[in-house]
This record gives C-alpha cells, structure tokens and sequence, in this order.
C-alpha cells in the first residue's frame, strides 16, 4: 500500500498531473541539496519524502500568472 495514499495527496493537490510535477522537482531537490523539512520519514527513497511533504503540507501549488513568462518554459 502507498503511504500517504492517492486519496489523502488529491485532498492536497487536486491534479494528479500536478502531483507527480511537484513530487518529482521536490524529489530532484533533495537528491542535489540534501535540505529536509521533516524531521522523520517512513520512506527511503526521494519521491517517498516528497510525498510525504505534501501530505505533511510542507509542499503546495502555487497558481500561476498567466501574462507572465517563466524561465522553465
């Protein structure tokens, strides 16, 4: 079973597309930098912390500007 689950995550972030979008940054993140923002976590892996930020409301979706241009696009 995945821990947090699918249903507790979408509660955080409403698209699954945006899910796996933050989750992968964040996971890269932690790999480069090694900066946690939890003091415990129950999974080994990067994309398993970073889960477990959202679920933990360390992470969110910040809504875009639309007029505006954004280096990574």
């Amino acid at each position: 079973m995945l821990n947090p689950s699918i249903d507790s995550l979408m509660k955080k972030i409403d698209s699954k597309y945006s899910l796996v979008s933050i989750a992968a940054k964040r996971a890269r993140n932690l790999q480069d930098t090694g900066e946690y923002r939890l003091n415990r976590y129950d999974s080994h892996k990067f994309v398993g912390k970073a889960l477990e930020e959202i679920q933990a409301g360390q992470l969110s979706m910040k809504e875009r500007d639309a007029k505006a241009v954004y280096s990574d696009e």
